[in-house]
């Protein structure tokens, strides 16, 4: 196996700088030269990496070095760039970023642990003489994060851009790779926990044709190229999934939530549980009035139920289905959306109510601010359909909801610890072999939680 010859990491001076159109711009653009390129995003994100897939051909993987560990990171980045061409990295937030004053779950953690070059994005709006304390200071703030060039977004004219250029040849020599207009119109629409899925606004090629060559016309691609990193031709053991059971016999058909309510999967986590032995089958809670035939599980991941709550209360035959299935000893797992779509009814940001599956005796209710937000470690109180107790594993969360019932309404499966504060609290719901949590958890953080949901649905399928 080879690594591929060159990689970039396409990194921000904060968020919102415009790291996401940037990197499908250049993904896009070095597509069309006709390179493979392999897409990779740092942090715990769901949607930017549907995005990538879209304009890619082919899934981008998470790189967190917080949730996965700096072995598991780089053996995962060297076994997916195998046979590609060039490695496009998309940032997180801003490059030094990470958790708390540390750096740790940052870009720039990212780069030192992958050696490879970053290429910053500026907003140039508005800059002038300014611009070169910027990036001088990104530049010089660690000397093993390594600055390999500068695109300037949201420049305001040819002249503002050949100033700044200059300014900055000058002043950092850093190289400019080029500029996007202030006007630039391939943006993507966005909601509250970010850009609006992959799923839901499909790129379709003639959007992805004219950012390409938007991107051709506006970046020096052979600079960009030079800049790049010139990753070892070498033979590399891709070994993290050795810990991993061999696949079971027979064989397991878990459902897979996956439709524009439901799509936050972790690709990784996907591709261990057919590595373990399932057959993973999509269906739509949105459209399928059935379950798919002969399963033994059902996995329902996070996304926007909220958003398409009176088309899930409208599929009756659906919420009848699963319900039936959880009755008769199905294994389920949901995480997020999942454990919202599995509660007695959603609450939505306009006060509406509609009903949901009715599994768990909660309703989940929407509200105008982040309830919950960042890295969590998950450690198994009781044995689960997932964990045995006292396991651990990490994940993340990011939602603006609650939920509410007759009473009380807390989990008993997960003691669940915030990275930063350690502030903990119970978190997981179970009823028969259901399991609903809010965390959306990793499992290259614990190989044993995919190996055990697995074996989990092969054993529930004999007693069902």
């Amino acid at each position: 196996m080879t690594a591929p010859t060159k990689a970039l990491i396409i990194a921000g001076t904060h968020s919102g700088v415009g790291k996401t159109t940037v990197a499908l711009g250049i993904m896009a653009a070095l597509k069309r030269r006709g390179l493979a390129v392999q897409p990779f995003k740092v942090g715990p994100d769901f949607i930017d990496p549907g995005h990538h897939q879209a304009v890619c051909g082919i899934p981008s993987r998470n790189l967190d070095g917080w949730m996965l560990g700096r072995e598991y990171t780089i053996e995962s980045f060297r076994h997916h760039c195998e046979g590609k061409d060039v490695a496009v990295v998309e940032g997180v937030m801003g490059l030094f970023d990470g958790i708390a004053s540390d750096d740790e779950g940052s870009t720039a953690q990212i780069a030192r642990w992958l050696k490879t070059a970053v290429l910053l994005v500026v907003d140039a709006r508005g800059m002038s003489g300014s611009v070169a304390a910027l990036i001088n200071g990104f530049k010089t703030y660690r000397r093993d994060v390594m600055l390999s060039g500068v695109v300037l977004n949201r420049v305001g004219s040819a002249d503002h851009f050949r100033r700044l250029t200059s300014i900055i040849t000058e002043r950092c020599g850093t190289p400019v790779v080029g500029c996007l207009p202030a006007e630039v119109s391939i943006t993507i629409p966005g909601r509250h926990l970010g850009l609006v899925t992959a799923k839901e606004v499909r790129l379709k090629k003639r959007f992805i044709d004219r950012m390409a060559a938007l991107f051709e016309r506006s970046l020096d691609l052979d600079l960009l190229l030079r800049t790049g990193s010139s990753l070892q031709k070498r033979q590399m053991q891709a070994r993290r999934h050795d810990a991993a059971a061999p696949p079971v016999i027979p064989r397991v058909r878990i459902g897979l939530a996956s439709d524009r309510a439901f799509s936050f999967y972790y690709q990784d986590n996907l591709d261990m549980l057919r590595q373990m032995g399932a057959t993973l089958v999509p269906f739509s809670p949105l459209r399928d009035r059935y379950l798919p035939p002969r399963l033994h599980g059902i996995y329902i991941g996070g996304g926007y139920p909220e958003v398409f709550a009176g088309e899930l209360e409208a599929n009756r035959g659906m919420r009848r289905e699963i319900m039936r299935f959880a009755e008769e000893g199905g294994v389920i797992y949901a995480e997020c959306g999942g454990l919202m779509y599995l509660g007695t009814g959603i609450r939505t940001f306009a006060g509406r109510a509609h009903k949901m599956v009715g599994i768990f005796p909660y309703t989940t209710i929407m509200q105008q601010r982040l309830t919950h937000l960042g890295y969590h470690s998950v450690k198994a109180v009781r044995d689960t359909i997932i964990a045995r107790r006292g396991e651990c594993a990490r994940g993340h969360q990011f939602r603006y909801s609650s939920l509410e019932g007759d009473g009380p309404v807390k989990g008993d499966a997960f003691s669940v610890s915030k990275a930063t504060s350690g502030k903990a609290f119970r978190d997981g719901f179970r009823y028969k072999n259901v399991l609903a949590q809010y965390v959306h958890l990793h499992f290259g953080s614990n190989l044993n939680y995919a190996h055990r949901f697995v074996e989990s649905c092969r054993r529930g399928a004999g007693n069902r």
